[in-house]
This record gives structure tokens, C-alpha cells and sequence, in this order.
């Protein structure tokens, strides 16, 4: 391991040497420098002198981190709805009634689908989709009970402390978001993932806004980011097609599933990014890409491409055809309309 000790080491020699040591007698095998640099950051931080309570924030995060990480490795093939909404939605009630709906059809797409946990909304979907289809991700709260009743004693069930972790955990596991009218944490939710997509800090990803027939919350909620935040050039035309506002179960279900018909993943390589796709696109296909979306590339243009040799050695996504380009990396709500155009070939 000394030949490829990272950069980021301890700052004693001996310490280091010892970090490797201890990595090796533990059985540690594979990414030993990414072992080796937390093994760092934990040394690092109790030699600074940091307070006990920065010790604390720093040990529960990386506690909950990896549980959650443990939980959900045995099902990182399948891919997994993300649901949000009230904790407060009654069982009589019609987002409820939907949510069940929208959980057992994600279901029978072969998908599993993670929820906050709760009462409300969380746990129609819950109840949709079945506790063997189910992760709950509980913020641990006091004015609400932990879990929404389905599934105690699951194992798919994780209990956060800080809402970043539990957010990151749905932003890293989920390959599709279906958002039910809900309050401030809905809201938080909800302009949080827009964030991040129109941003590029979360790789893309549909989002399906749902409101029950009859109900005008999410439209009422586009009025606003069209008048307050277009009309003022806050934000841009594209930016409001990276969601999708429906009433029907089955219109949800098809958004969510056909954005991965074609197109599976992204991955930048060696300054460029690549695109995953399940087939590969003609020779047409390729040149109306390059036509319809030459703004946002850089340099050069969208060309066919193999397997590069890091992503052989990871493993990832082999099975899959390849497109790559250099991308202009402030265009990710244009990315996504690429996206949509390819899941059409």
C-alpha cells in the first residue's frame, strides 16, 4: 500500500505506517487509500483538539452512514422510488388512497420504493408496495412516533439523528422521486431535490409532483417559481421541466419508469461525461443529438465510445452502450431534455 498511500495522511510518518498496519491486520483488502483516509480524518480530528461536541456530530454522522449503507447494499441492483408527503394525510383520504396506488404499481415494475418512515403518506406507500419492497428512513422526532406501523421489526428499517444524513441516504439510493402534497418538510424536500438536479450535485432523475383530482397544490406551486421566480429570471424555462405535475397513478408510473427505457446512468471520465444507454442509437440518432443539443457542449461533439479502462476496472455498467461529449457542467435541466429525447430511440 505505500506505493499508492494517498496525499491526505497523518502528517507522522510512524502513525501513518501504523495506520497501514492496522488496515492490513483487520483484513481490509480492497480501497485501502480510501480506508487509509478516514482512518486520517479520524486521527487528524482527535489530535486537533476539536470539542467533544464536534466529536460527537462527526461520530453519530459516520455511525449512521455506514448502517445505512449496510442496509441498502444488498439491493443496490433494483431500483427504488423515493416517496414524500404529510406524516398528517388521513387513510381516508384521496393522496393517501393514491400514494397506496402509486406504491403497489412501482411494485409490479419490479422497483422497490423508500419512504420517510412515518404515519400519513409514508405509510400508504409502505402498504403499496409491501415491507418486503419497502425502506423506512425515520427521523427520529419527538412529537412523532418512529415508523409508520408496517414494518417493526423489518430490517430495511434506519433511524437518523440528523435530517442531512437521512437526506443524503434518499438522494443516494433513489432512482425516481413521486412527491405528495405535504408541509414545510415536503417543501424542503422537494426544493432541496430541485437543487441538487438543476445543479448537478445529484445525478439525473425524474420527479413526478402528484396531487389528488381536484386538488391544485402542485400547480399552485409552479404559479409561484413561474411568477416569483421566472418572470424574474431567477430561475430558467428549462429548470420547470425537470418535474412532472399528475393525478394519475398510471401517468406517474409511466414518467418514472421511461426515463430509464433507454438511457440507465452517467459517469464523467476523463473530463468528459458518458452516458449509459440500453441500446445503441444510429447513426441518425447521433447526429440529431449533436444538432438538437450542440449547446451544451463544450468541444467537440457526441460520439460513441467503449467501456473506459477505470470503469472496467469498477465493474460498472459493462453490459451497457456508451455516448460520451465534454459537457458545459451549468446545463443539467438541459441534460435531462437529452435525457428525455434518447429514452425516445
Amino acid at each position: 500500500m505505500a506505493e499508492r498511500r494517498p496525499r491526505y495522511r497523518t502528517g507522522d510518518d510512524d502513525l501513518d505506517a501504523r495506520v497501514e498496519e492496522l488496515l492490513a491486520d483487520a483484513g481490509v483488502d480492497s480501497n485501502q487509500d480510501l480506508a487509509f483516509e478516514l482512518m486520517t480524518s479520524v486521527l487528524r480530528m482527535a489530535k486537533e483538539g476539536l470539542s467533544r461536541g464536534d466529536l460527537k456530530i462527526a461520530n453519530s454522522t459516520l455511525k449512521e452512514m455506514r448502517y445505512a449503507f449496510h442496509v441498502f447494499d444488498p439491493y443496490r441492483s433494483v431500483r427504488k422510488l423515493a416517496i414524500f408527503g404529510s406524516a398528517r394525510t388521513g387513510i381516508d383520504e384521496p393522496a393517501y388512497g393514491a400514494a397506496r396506488a402509486v406504491g403497489r404499481a412501482i411494485a409490479d415494475e419490479g422497483w422497490m420504493v423508500i419512504t420517510g418512515g412515518g404515519p400519513g403518506i409514508m405509510t400508504a406507500g409502505i402498504e403499496g408496495a409491501g415491507t418486503e419492497n419497502s425502506f423506512a428512513v425515520n427521523i427520529v422526532l419527538p412529537f412523532e412516533p418512529a415508523g409508520g406501523g408496517v414494518m417493526v421489526n423489518d430490517g430495511k428499517v434506519i433511524n437518523f439523528k440528523y435530517f442531512f444524513n437521512r437526506k443524503l441516504t434518499f438522494m443516494k439510493e433513489a432512482s425516481a422521486y413521486v412527491m405528495f402534497p405535504g408541509g414545510y418538510g415536503t417543501m424542503d424536500e422537494t426544493f432541496e431535490l430541485l437543487t441538487l438536479l438543476q445543479t448537478g450535485r445529484e445525478v439525473p432523475a425524474p420527479i413526478v409532483l402528484f396531487e389528488p383530482e381536484g386538488d391544485a397544490y402542485w400547480r399552485s406551486f409552479r404559479h409561484f417559481l413561474e411568477v416569483e421566480l421566472l418572470d424574474s429570471r431567477l430561475i430558467r424555462r428549462d429548470d420547470l421541466d425537470l418535474f412532472h405535475i399528475t393525478s394519475d397513478v398510471g401517468d406517474a408510473i409511466e414518467h418514472l419508469t421511461r426515463f430509464y427505457r433507454v438511457f440507465d446512468s452517467i459517469r464523467y471520465v476523463g473530463g468528459r461525461l458518458v452516458l449509459r444507454l440500453r441500446k445503441e442509437p444510429t447513426d441518425e440518432q447521433l447526429a440529431q443529438l449533436n444538432e438538437q443539443f450542440s449547446d451544451i457542449v463544450a468541444s467537440g461533439e457526441i460520439e460513441r465510445t467503449e467501456p473506459a479502462p477505470v470503469e472496467i476496472a469498477d465493474g460498472d455498467a459493462l453490459s451497457m452502450h456508451r455516448i460520451r461529449f465534454r459537457f458545459i457542467n451549468n446545463e443539467y435541466a438541459r441534460l435531462h431534455a437529452m435525457i428525455r429525447v434518447i429514452n425516445t430511440f
